[in-house]
């Protein structure tokens, strides 16, 4: 069953080209499934398994108490991989295909207030080139609205201060053009003339942002920097990587910005996953109105 597994990651890899992180995610669940299956349902093939093997993994997964989100996650991984299977003729059957996937809701992303937002961006100061790159990164995070993953995916190459815009390759290799308004164009500007030499090593490295090492700065790398300029920022909320962008999308929203342009900017596929963020906004309104309403 692992073999099938492998040709499974590898069709993923090479024909989907799902990013990295999607792929780790369908390799994980899909051993949880698989080690379930020989372990407690003694399924030896893949031509063996049924409906109610499946039934009784996510019952299994519940009563270890995962979310609805996650037993989701997981159906569409076992879904995916039961479709690949049958396409393949490697089964004669999908048992997956009247599983129903749970509904979960959605929960409210959280954000920076506008105050916190120039209160972090604030914080790397000066002309020392740690200063100068960590103030480059925070001002296109929330620039642009970017990922965290595809910030340090970004070569010097992918920067226009000409025109104002960088470019940025998405999931599945997806390229779009994002603006940059002034602050984030200076800071970028900075970086790039008087930052980033002082990082360059022997490897040349064509990255735009670089670690001690002169190599392109990881997720963890940016991660533990981000924690230390929100503790001297004072931010005492929960701040992930994530927050910037979710920070960038309602604020562009808030100031009346046009929901499918964001969606253009975010990279997202399906408008419904930008709409949560007009539900954060009325919210944000509701609270204005209960605050200042004389009759609220």
């Amino acid at each position: 069953m692992n073999d099938h597994l492998k040709k499974f990651m590898q069709f993923l890899l090479v024909e989907k080209r799902l990013a990295k992180n999607t792929l780790l995610s369908y390799e994980r669940d899909l051993k949880t499934y698989l080690h379930y299956l020989k372990n407690v349902e003694g399924i030896e093939t893949l031509n063996q398994v049924q409906r109610v093997h499946i039934v009784h993994f996510l019952t299994f997964l519940k009563e270890q108490g995962k979310s609805a989100k996650t037993l989701a996650r997981h159906i569409a991984s076992i879904r995916a991989f039961h479709q690949f299977l049958l396409r393949n003729q490697t089964t004669n059957q999908d048992p997956s295909v009247l599983i129903e996937i749970p509904k979960s809701e959605r929960s409210i992303p959280k954000i920076l207030s506008l105050q916190e937002v120039e209160k972090l961006l604030e914080i790397p100061h000066g002309h020392e080139h740690f200063a100068l790159r960590d103030k480059a990164m925070l001002e296109i995070l929330y620039a642009t609205g970017i990922r965290v993953s595809e910030l340090i995916q970004m070569d010097v190459a992918h920067v226009n201060l000409t025109m104002g815009f960088v470019t940025i390759i998405g999931k599945s290799d997806k390229e779009r053009i994002i603006p940059i308004g002034g602050p984030a164009a200076e800071a970028l500007k900075r970086y790039l003339e008087h930052g980033r030499p002082h990082f360059i090593s022997k490897y040349q490295d064509y990255s735009l942002f670089l670690n001690h090492q002169g190599k392109r700065l990881t997720r963890q790398g940016f991660w533990k920097i981000l924690k230390k300029l929100a503790k001297e920022a004072g931010i005492e909320n929960d701040l992930t990587p994530h927050t910037l962008r979710h920070s960038f999308a309602t604020h562009l929203l808030q100031n009346g910005a046009d929901l499918k342009a964001v969606q253009e900017m975010l990279g997202h596929a399906d408008i419904s996953t930008t709409q949560i963020y007009t539900q954060l906004s009325k919210t944000r309104l509701k609270d204005v109105y209960s605050k200042f309403h004389p009759r609220a």
